[in-house]
């Protein structure tokens, strides 16, 4: 009996889903990761603390999204919160710093843990209008926008090359538009920095344990916005996501589980995690496979391809 056209068959069945998960992440992380830095870094942390923030994010999202994807065979996608990073740009250091910062993680980690387990709750949370959560991002976001438009004043002849080449990818190859311009920002930043030895010789990436300082004002003015945030307009939206793609995940334990891997998150330098939305939508669409019995194995593929961009966690 000729095996050949089923072991074709079976590798075949394989190249897309786990195609589709390995675009997915580096789509997901070249695209936030500048404003994940930039919010750790507006709550104060130091250079070595947001590496430590980013590392343990990417520990926890590759962690479990392999272990929920593998137990439900579900493609349950986890990632950072985009918008919670994009709330702590604007919202800036706290007065107790970094470790204020902290406490406030840690806050919104619990509310989400809440979430998971008392379930009026957790209902009453996933009813939050996207409207609403819309508004809030609204006026967060303005300044991100604008962002590319000051580097084009500031270094016209750094910054305007990586516009147009997004420009143009975003024209003919818009799906990498996000990964092209990555690599060409990266050309340019080497070409025109010059990075000591030593630099190279400390790029992975040390965990480091940030002791939080609660402080009320933090934790109403960081902690509860970036709960509000990270629920309504990454959680819901991940679940819309998969089940418009006809997967029903238990919401509890995965509401849960984020929230405890966001407590640990949080002590070392991260916020919260949680059900990806734009990578949920590469991972539990078509185009990760005719078969969505087997488009779990993209959003396996997804979660060990962030641990392992993780480890560049320093070079960020």
């Amino acid at each position: 009996m000729d095996d050949g056209p089923r072991i074709e068959a079976a590798g075949n069945s394989l190249v897309q889903p786990l195609s589709a998960g390995i675009l997915a992440s580096l789509v997901g992380f070249a695209s936030s990761v500048p404003v994940l830095v930039a919010g750790l870094t507006a709550a104060g942390a130091s250079p070595a603390e947001a590496a430590s923030g980013l590392f343990a994010i990417c520990l926890a999202v590759a962690v479990l999204g392999i272990g929920l994807s593998v137990r439900s065979r579900m493609p349950v996608t986890i990632a950072w919160s985009t918008p919670g990073a994009a709330l702590l740009v604007s919202t800036g250091t706290p007065t107790g710093g970094y470790p204020a910062t902290v406490a406030a993680f840690l806050a919104a980690a619990a509310l989400i843990v809440v979430a998971g387990l008392w379930k009026p709750f957790g209902r009453a949370v996933a009813a939050i209008p996207m409207s609403l959560a819309n508004a809030m991002l609204a006026g967060i976001l303005l300044e991100l926008c604008l962002a590319p438009l000051k580097a084009v004043e500031a270094m016209p002849l750094l910054a305007l090359p990586i516009i147009l080449v997004w420009a143009v990818a975003m024209r003919f190859l818009r799906r990498f538009a996000v990964p092209i311009s990555v690599v060409v920002t990266a050309i340019i930043v080497v070409s025109a920095t010059t990075i000591p030895p030593a630099a190279l010789a400390a790029s992975l990436p040390k965990p480091i344990l940030v002791l939080p300082a609660f402080d009320l004002n933090a934790i109403i003015g960081i902690g509860l916005p970036l709960f509000l945030v990270t629920m309504a307009s990454q959680n819901v939206t991940g679940l819309a996501v998969l089940n418009a793609n006809g997967y029903r995940p238990a919401v509890g334990p995965i509401f849960t589980l984020t929230g405890l891997a966001s407590i640990v998150t949080g002590l070392f330098g991260g916020h919260t995690v949680n059900l990806a939305a734009i990578t949920a939508a590469l991972c539990a669409g078509p185009e990760a496979g005719a078969d969505p019995a087997r488009r779990w194995i993209a959003s396996v593929a997804c979660s060990v391809t962030y641990l392992l961009l993780g480890f560049g966690a320093a070079f960020a």
